[in-house]
């Protein structure tokens, strides 16, 4: 695995799953960061012996991303969603973002807590996840972003209990950017009264920071159109050799692609896993959950957010009497994906689906588990 930075040069747009079509209110909006089948094209585009359609549809090539890189060198991930922080009462928690008290790790709700002993809770369901302490102020998620070395302390001390600093979280690194597009009506200076006007929200990455990502194929420097509208982007390999920065940053990464559920004794009896990368967990036909189905009778409790919806546009083809088949358009369809950060409670040990992925078609499963989608780290 070799491990390349993306520094967009231009706006970045990674349309969401959503058609639509131009005319009054078409809002088109976007997912930042991209899929990881979106980077690893654009990092696939590079590789000269990847041009013909069978070299495409060989699944010989891993990847794993894309994360946040700041100026520093400092390696970024979601932040777990069991984290909320705990603010003193009367402190406006939207103006002052870093002024909690402490930050708390959710806990499933206790059968003997006095606190919920009139509420009823289904047998059928997991617990939900609650406080188990008083508190009389405000309550609200961390900043989205946490850094590499406070999520591997968060998953290696005991039961996730670590000692917050405000520098451990920051917010998201890119603005918005709304673009508008007008279609003129033929020989006039008017815009079209129908179908003529849509807008998207494009973001851009603030200065210094940049997307990271590993993949087996060993490429030169390079621009590669990133996303919609021909936008581009700046590859380069990370130069990871040298001073204490560059050896930490390697060490983190490494952990990122290696299987800590089966290095030693005492991980795999993790009761608890982390979501690094978006995953898929297929409850049944159309519809989908956070987590696998067959894990339902082992599980204690999720922590999550709503689902990342992705799709897009794709071509299929029609079989003729006697005619050559054709091409043409078509919108892929909607899928859900459980958003990165996810954190899951289990009863006993799990021994098996150590991705959060449905079963499913061989070739796309496969797909999946060498985009690395789903993957978990472990915690104690």
């Amino acid at each position: 695995m070799f491990w390349y930075k993306i520094t967009p040069l231009d706006i970045l747009l990674f349309r969401d799953s959503k058609p639509f079509s131009p005319g009054e209110g078409s809002w088109a909006k976007g997912l930042f960061p991209p899929m990881p089948i979106t980077v690893f094209q654009a990092l696939r585009s590079c590789l000269i012996n990847n041009n013909t359609r069978d070299e495409r549809n060989k699944r010989d090539l891993d990847f794993i991303g894309a994360f946040l890189l700041d100026k520093d060198n400092t390696l970024w991930l979601p932040t777990p969603k069991d984290l909320v922080c705990l603010y003193p009462r009367g402190v406006d928690r939207k103006v002052a973002s870093d002024g909690w008290v402490e930050i708390h790790r959710l806990q499933p709700v206790s059968d003997d807590s006095e606190i919920w002993e009139h509420l009823v809770f289904s047998d059928n369901q997991i617990k939900p996840l609650v406080i188990n302490k008083k508190w009389d102020g405000t309550i609200s998620p961390p900043k989205p972003w946490i850094k590499a070395k406070a999520l591997f302390d968060y998953l290696n001390s005991e039961k996730g209990n670590r000692k917050w600093h405000p520098n451990d979280f920051t917010n998201n690194p890119w603005d918005n950017q709304v673009l508008p597009h007008t279609q003129m009506q033929p020989d006039k200076r008017q815009v079209k009264d129908s179908e003529g006007y849509f807008t998207e929200v494009a973001v851009r990455l603030r200065e210094g920071w940049s997307l990271v990502a590993g993949f087996s194929g060993d490429i030169a420097e390079n621009v590669v159109r990133l996303g919609g509208e021909g936008h581009r982007a700046l590859i380069t390999k990370l130069d990871l050799k040298g001073d204490e920065v560059n050896t930490v940053l390697k060490e983190q990464l490494n952990c990122l692609c290696s299987d800590n559920s089966t290095e030693n004794d005492s991980i795999n009896q993790s009761k608890y896993a982390y979501l690094l990368t978006p995953g898929l967990a297929l409850v049944e036909e159309s519809k989908y959950g956070c987590y696998p189905q067959n894990w339902k009778q082992n599980l204690q409790a999720c922590a999550t957010d709503k689902a990342l919806l992705w799709g897009g546009v794709s071509t299929f083809r029609k079989d003729y009497e006697n005619k050559p088949s054709k091409e043409e358009f078509a919108f892929l369809p909607q899928r859900a994906f459980v958003p990165p950060g996810t954190v899951y409670l289990f009863n006993d040990e799990l021994t098996t689906d150590r991705q959060v992925l449905p079963n499913g078609d061989e070739n796309w499963l496969k797909t999946f588990k060498k985009l690395n989608y789903g993957k978990l780290l472990w915690g104690k």
